[in-house]
């Protein structure tokens, strides 16, 4: 099913003018407003002609994930039909700490043919996504957009296009991590260095830790496809959209382990928001354009196009270090559409941090000095696929202390041979220093943390509970590379 917003000007003006009624009923007579449905399902999928087994988070009527309004409660309940034990976390949100999804921090898991109703407030707008933070299930596209529309959002004219992004597999994942921690080399025939690249004859035969000094590992796991939408190049999402009217495109990558540059061809867009969060640009001219975008695991980009002439226009991911690439292709009514390949031209560069510098929020915090500062240390090898904070895993880690009320700066210092990207629960924080220098940066819930690296992020403290603070790498965060960020009494 196509993951275009289905939401309208009518239907929000029904909307309101239901709740203004049932407002006006004496309070005795109104009934509790019930909750949304969202049911964890097992699914078939063909990619390339053939079939897969996979998750899917479905409203009853077979909507893929959640389209709602800032100001309203988010009130859900999630169904699990899967078959087995799961939990979904609300990623970008800032529920209760009870209410985040993750095992053994916030909830306990859901059981099969249970439910839990989660109830909290929607306090801003933006693209937002949802998926399982329960072992390896979110590579089997355990995911969903998650789109939290301005109510304004609805006279603006504007034809809105969710594109999620992933990476597949048709092998267990389990197998996969267990090749990875066993020394067996999974990954793809992409790595970057010091002005360097290697092809496929250079990389073939390689073992974990033989990469040559000053090169950066790029990608961990060798994939069977790259998805849009649940569709490759190969039969791709054809979005239709009318002339001269402007599109946003929310796009989402939900991958596990891939990063992609989004390529817009011969368009031009305007960045509006990364991460659910308005931001310009650096320069004062109140936006940012250009045709290509890095997205990190995780991250949101939200663009705007200009009033299309008629035509087709792809719009791809292409996946860092490699020619791999997926897309969807924008089409106003009678368009010719050309077939597009799988493989582009030549490989995509790794991802870098010139974009994260050139931006400043729309709205910024209050400035104000910090009141505590930390630090942690990203560790790590493709040797035996051990990774964790300043040494140590998951389990054995060492809690980040805050206080209710604090301004907190977290600097990470990645001192492995990958990049990170690095996802805060919980909270919404300001990238205010790179390598170093200050910036009055984006606002984020997850930054690229480049291999040598330096990302210093800032937070207020107003969201009590116990966080996770991970990379957003699967295979890294089963591996150990977690901590949890935690309130003092």
């Amino acid at each position: 099913m196509p993951m275009n917003s289905r939401f309208s000007r009518r239907h929000f003006l029904a909307g309101s003018a239901a709740l203004a009624a049932a407002a006006a009923l004496p309070s005795l007579s109104r009934a509790a407003p019930a909750p949304t449905i969202l049911r964890v399902v097992k699914r078939s999928l063909e990619v390339n002609g053939r079939a897969a087994s996979v998750f899917g988070i479905h409203q009853p009527d077979g909507t893929h994930g959640l389209t709602t309004i800032a100001g309203t409660p988010f009130y859900v309940r999630l169904e699990n039909q899967a078959g087995e034990a799961t939990l979904v976390h609300w990623h970008g949100l800032t529920p209760p700490s009870a209410q985040d999804g993750v095992p053994g921090l916030s909830q306990p898991l859901l059981a099969p043919g249970a439910a839990y109703d989660y109830n909290f407030p929607l306090q801003r707008a933006g693209t937002f996504w949802m998926h399982s933070h329960h072992g390896l299930q979110e590579q089997g596209l355990l995911a969903a957009p998650l789109i939290v529309h301005d109510p304004l959002d609805f006279f603006t004219g504007t034809t809105d296009v969710v594109v999620m992004l992933h990476d597949f597999t048709f092998r267990d994942p389990a197998d996969i991590y267990a090749e990875l921690t066993g020394g067996g080399m999974m990954m793809d025939h992409s790595a970057m260095g010091q002005g360097m690249e290697m092809g496929d004859s250079g990389m073939a035969g390689m073992e974990h830790g033989a990469m040559p000094a000053g090169m950066a590992h790029l990608n961990d796991v060798e994939y069977d496809a790259y998805l849009a939408n649940d569709r490759t190049l190969d039969d791709p999402e054809i979005v239709g959209v009318e002339p001269h009217r402007p599109v946003r495109l929310r796009i989402i990558n939900g991958s596990a382990s891939t990063n992609f540059w989004i390529d817009l061809g011969q368009l031009n867009g305007q960045l509006l928001a990364v991460d659910g969060s308005d931001c310009v640009a650096v320069s004062g001219a109140g936006t940012l354009r250009g045709r290509r975008f890095p997205l990190a695991m995780s991250q949101r980009v939200d663009v705007m196009l200009a009033q299309l002439v008629p035509g087709a226009y792809p719009i791809l991911a292409r996946r860092e270090g490699d020619t791999a690439q997926t897309g969807i292709i924008l089409a106003t009514p009678g368009a010719a559409i050309d077939r597009i390949s799988a493989r582009a031209a030549e490989p995509a560069p790794a991802l870098t941090l010139d974009l994260e510098r050139s931006l400043v929020p729309r709205t910024a915090p209050p400035a104000r000095a910090a009141d505590r500062r930390l630090a942690r240390e990203l560790t790590g090898t493709m040797m035996g696929f051990v990774w964790g904070l300043n040494g140590r895993k998951f389990g054995a880690h060492q809690p980040l202390p805050v206080r209710q009320g604090e301004r907190v700066e977290i600097e990470i210092i990645n001192r492995t041979d990958m990049s990170h990207p690095m996802h805060l629960h919980g909270h919404t924080f300001q990238v205010v220093a790179i390598d170093g220098q200050r910036l009055n940066g984006p606002l984020r819930d997850t930054v690229l943390v480049p291999v040598n690296g330096r990302v210093t992020i800032a937070f207020d403290a107003g969201n009590p509970g116990r966080w996770a603070f991970h990379c957003h790498n699967l295979y890294h965060m089963a591996a150990g590379m977690m901590t949890t960020v935690e309130y003092e009494a």
